[in-house]
């Protein structure tokens, strides 16, 4: 069944604008007032489609109850046929469509042109905010695409068969650069596939993408990144692709990282080659301690801080 759809008209669908941008959060919603597919809903990354205030990682997935009150709000019932879009190229669509699956809608779809291109192919646009008849509706949940801290745990303990797959780019799963989470690394196992790989140079979503290099349709995998949004593009083109055994990690490196007694692998080699000899002596020497996780990353950082003053 297709995820991803391009199509010529609005009729017959209901419309999510998920516009979003990390660097300035209000940009989405400004731009959907300004304008918007006619009939569209908004839905924001950050007041909608994560609770900011629970645990879970930086982008921690609302509750059953907030999700099905802000389905309910938006007039939406599991039978429709949903279309969500973005500004084009960016995992917004992606992780509304994800929550939209989990809540048990089977005809949602992920436009592969993001606004700007579908109002160039002549769909109609408006400024006015529509009024939808808020629905009640019975939700039935499918825990199944779901994965958790502990389900995570179980896979690497080998109680649950699933391949870890990070979507995050390499050098972030190699541990080489860190510029968001307080640690670098990666979940112990996990395999990487960088989410931008499914971008074209149009920056749009290209179909045009091999995963079986990092995973076969026979594996089971349990897709994740920094906080559980940009993993859900990559979950969505393999959903599209025809993988099935499919889950996401909502929580994400942020959530694993919040418990201490996690460990976080690291390409050492691609590390040292950053490193003085110095540095890596003390790394080594941590490790050798007994060190790991965050602790690891927290204490080495200290030390080689130490190091740099002398």
């Amino acid at each position: 069944m297709p995820v991803f759809k391009n199509i010529d008209q609005t009729q017959n669908y209901r419309w999510i604008d998920a516009r979003f941008d990390l660097k300035d959060p209000s940009w989405g919603e400004k731009a959907y007032l300004k304008e918007h597919i006619e009939g569209a809903v908004y839905w924001d990354l950050e007041k909608d489609l994560s609770d900011m205030e629970a645990a879970g990682g930086r982008h921690p997935m609302p509750s059953k109850e907030k999700l099905s009150g802000l389905i309910e709000k938006s007039g939406l019932d599991p039978k429709d046929e949903i279309m969500i879009y973005d500004q084009g190229g960016a995992p917004y669509a992606a992780r509304a469509w994800w929550l939209l699956k989990y809540a048990g809608f089977e005809n949602a779809y992920i436009s592969q042109k993001g606004f700007e291109s579908l109002k160039k192919e002549g769909l109609e646009t408006s400024a006015m905010v529509p009024e939808h008849a808020a629905a009640k509706v019975v939700l039935s949940f499918d825990e199944s695409i779901y994965a958790d801290q502990t389900y995570v745990k179980q896979i690497i303990d080998g109680e649950e068969l699933g391949i870890l797959l990070d979507a995050r780019s390499a050098e972030r799963y190699a541990g080489i650069s860190e510029p968001i989470d307080p640690v670098a690394g990666r979940i112990p196992g996990a395999r990487n596939f960088d989410w931008e790989q499914l971008i074209d140079h149009r920056g749009e979503f290209t179909e045009e993408v091999d995963f079986s290099g990092i995973l076969q349709k026979s594996e089971p995998a349990v897709v994740y990144c920094g906080s559980g949004v940009t993993a859900a593009a990559l979950y969505a083109m393999l959903a599209h692709k025809g993988y099935q055994s499919l889950r996401l990690y909502a929580g994400s490196f942020s959530d694993w990282i919040t418990d201490e007694k996690n460990v976080v692998e690291i390409d050492a080699n691609d590390q040292s080659a950053e490193m003085g000899d110095a540095a890596k002596a003390v790394l080594a020497k941590l490790i050798e301690e007994g060190y790991s996780g965050e602790m690891l990353m927290k204490k080495f950082e200290y030390e080689k801080s130490l190091l740099e003053k002398k």
